[in-house]
């Protein structure tokens, strides 16, 4: 059975250290970031099955990570905070996040708000497992291997396409060069993520140059991210 994984954001020390120990003894993968800043970028260095975020946290506070990430994935976001106050709660939903746990809390009662927004993330991802990938006018199919723009049929190669239904079904999730590399090329092409970019070139070229929005965004420094600009 495949290990979940669990990214936590918590500033004090003693509660990161129980809620992790917790959740290994449950089974999960877990991940603690200790500030806001850290926790952001832990969340963009791999696809996480759930995110716990404080909300109080040094650098960046868990609000203004939700925010953020919510640009990048539809990752399942936990708040996990000791404001209880209801207008809280609606600010932190409102910002992006899944569910809302306040402190402090019994630890059956997390273990089961994370099952059942992993649980729900999964079933909604398997919704949309039909061989029918849409990201606003962007169609794509897999099974026929066709691929449509506003109704328009773009003719791609076997590696374009490759590349362009690796971005969709990852859309929102920034990807590194390297990751695009190993999941499309393969490991034989290790080291030259120039090719990358060449193939984004022709991808754009073909998807984005006569269409709106454009789809295919750069986030300089990382990668490449499919969304709506």
């Amino acid at each position: 059975m495949e290990q979940l994984s669990i990214l936590l954001v918590e500033d004090e020390e003693n509660v990161a250290q129980f809620i992790q120990l917790e959740l290994q003894f449950e089974g999960y993968y877990v991940e603690v970031a200790s500030d806001g800043q850290q926790g952001l970028e832990l969340s963009q260095q791999k696809e996480w099955d759930l995110i716990l975020l404080d909300w109080m946290l040094p650098k960046l506070d868990g609000l203004e990570v939700c925010r953020r990430i919510r640009k990048l994935s539809e990752v399942p976001i936990i708040i996990v905070t000791a404001r209880d106050y209801v207008g809280d709660k609606i600010a932190g939903l409102d910002t992006g996040a899944d569910d809302y746990i306040t402190k402090p809390f019994e630890i059956e009662e997390l273990l089961a708000r994370i099952r059942a927004n992993v649980r729900r993330n999964k079933k909604e991802q398997a919704s949309t497992n039909d061989g029918i990938v849409q990201i606003e006018d962007l169609l794509v199919d897999e099974k026929k291997r066709l691929v449509f723009r506003s109704g328009s049929q773009i003719e791609l190669t076997q590696r374009e396409f490759e590349l362009l239904l690796f971005l969709m079904e990852h859309a929102g999730t920034v990807l590194t060069r390297e990751r695009l590399l190993s999941n499309v090329w393969g490991f034989d092409f290790a080291g030259e993520t120039n090719i990358v970019d060449v193939y984004i070139r022709y991808l754009r070229n073909k998807l984005d140059r006569d269409f709106t929005p454009k789809l295919i965004q750069t986030v300089r420094g990382v990668g490449y991210v499919l969304r709506p600009l």
